[in-house]
C-alpha cells in the first residue's frame, strides 16, 4: 500500500473521534494534516508520517533508528515532531494514537 492510501485509512480512523478534523487542503504547512481541537498532530510530508510526540520518545525513536526528526525545509529538525518513512516497522495507527494523546492530554 502506497503512503497515500496508509494515510487515508489512518484518516478514516481518526475523524470519528470527538474533535478530530480531516485535512482541509489548503495549502501550506499541515494542509496534509489530522487536527484535534485544530491542534496537528499526525500528517503525510513527503510520503513520510509526521508525528507530534514527547522530544524524549522522538529521541528514542529516533536513537532506534525507527524514523527521524522532521525538517520542515528550515535546516533545523524540529525536537517533538518524527517523520516515519513508508517501510517504517512501526503501526502508524499507534504512533498517531500516541499522537493525539500527547497533543490532547487528559
Amino acid at each position: 500500500m502506497n503512503p497515500e492510501d496508509r494515510f487515508e485509512d489512518l484518516v478514516e480512523g481518526f475523524v470519528s473521534m470527538p474533535h478530530v478534523s480531516p485535512p482541509s487542503g489548503n495549502r501550506g504547512f499541515g494542509r496534509n494534516a489530522l487536527r484535534v481541537r485544530g491542534k496537528i498532530f499526525a500528517m503525510l510530508v513527503r510520503g513520510h508520517l509526521v508525528v507530534k510526540l514527547p522530544k524524549e520518545r522522538v529521541d528514542a525513536l529516533v536513537d532506534s533508528g525507527d524514523g527521524v526528526r522532521f525538517d520542515a525545509n528550515k535546516g533545523k529538525p524540529m525536537k517533538e515532531w518524527l517523520s516515519l518513512g513508508p517501510t517504517s516497522a512501526l503501526e502508524w495507527e499507534k504512533v498517531a494514537g500516541e499522537a493525539l494523546d500527547f497533543v490532547l492530554p487528559g
